[in-house]
């Protein structure tokens, strides 16, 4: 089942290949859901492909294949989805929740070169409820600027879904040599592992995959303005 938001990316999506044939770019998708930044939409499409609604082709910028639609009727030329079984009430966004949990805050991480990930006790985070993965999770504050066209900013706090493995595509907490850790997005290449970052003024790293373990991934992004 997805959410209204999801849904709404599906069918945005959906009807630009029907239109032209070729997928919308992040921007286009941020803007047509009316998201604050990319990392939103990064997450929408991840949840998406996790539950077999899209496929991203491999070696090819911004190509995006609709594998199934929701049970539902879609309106010609429209982005209404209408409901099921006649039902003609319009999709709504869900109430925002207003439950609130504390996460364990392990300190900085880099969104540039690795750097030590600091170990904090008894420092904790508040996030809502249902930010929450299905695992354990934590929060570390970003330091760098590698992955800013995702929409993740040095200051911001990333909260991780704790877990020893990743797809390709995923944003990951990466340790590397035991003692350096990282934010990027992973890529396996045969026996190497590739660490993407989201700038152009920084470097793919690409390690032999026994340097690199998986300590969770990217689900959620909390940002303070001053």
């Amino acid at each position: 089942m997805l959410t209204a938001k999801q849904q709404q990316l599906l069918m945005f999506i959906h009807n630009r290949l029907s239109d032209s044939g070729v997928s919308p770019s992040f921007d286009e998708m941020k803007d047509a859901l009316g998201l604050k930044s990319k990392s939103g939409v990064h997450r929408l499409i991840n949840a998406l492909e996790e539950r077999g609604f899209i496929r991203r082709m491999a070696n090819r910028a911004r190509a995006l294949e609709v594998v199934k639609l929701p049970d539902a009727q879609v309106a010609p030329g429209s982005n209404v989805v209408s409901a099921p079984f006649g039902q003609n009430a319009p999709a709504v966004d869900p109430a925002p929740a207003t439950d609130t949990v504390e996460i364990p805050l392990h300190g900085r991480i880099a969104a540039g070169t690795p750097v030590e990930a600091l170990e904090r006790q008894n420092s904790f985070v508040s996030i809502p409820q249902a930010m929450l993965g299905r695992g354990d999770c934590f929060a570390l504050e970003i330091s760098g600027d590698s992955m800013v066209d995702l929409g993740i900013l040095d200051g911001d706090t990333v909260v991780i879904e704790s877990g020893n493995t990743a797809r390709d595509g995923d944003v990951v907490v990466a340790l590397v040599d035991r003692e350096e850790a990282t934010l990027k997005t992973l890529q396996h290449k045969g026996q190497h592992i590739a660490l993407i970052p989201a700038n152009r003024e920084h470097e793919t790293q690409i390690f032999e995959a026994p340097r690199v373990q998986v300590q969770g991934r990217l689900i959620g992004l909390i940002r303070q303005y001053h």
